[in-house]
């Protein structure tokens, strides 16, 4: 896992709401955009922040991208946060 890079995409807070987005159910581009008063460049910089730290995943259906929370990095981190505890 790349610790610096998950923590880094994580300390944006609309990086943090796009997550919360997507918790629910996956959701193409424009869904995400709309949520949003930001430009379409400027989400799209986002989504790609959160691709390249692996906390979303992407695949093209169609015409539309949609993404989704990738929970398995979401597991590393709350497993390696709770082994602090010990």
């Amino acid at each position: 896992m790349k610790f610096q890079e998950t923590f880094k995409a994580l300390s944006d807070p609309t990086r943090r709401e796009i997550i919360a987005l997507l918790r629910d159910k996956p959701l193409h581009a424009q869904q995400i955009v709309d949520h949003f008063q930001q430009s379409n460049a400027t989400i799209s910089h986002h989504l790609s922040v959160l691709k390249n730290a692996e906390l979303i995943l992407d695949e093209k259906q169609g015409k539309f991208i949609y993404y989704e929370l990738n929970t398995s990095v979401l597991d590393e981190i709350i497993g390696w946060i709770s082994s602090l505890k010990s």
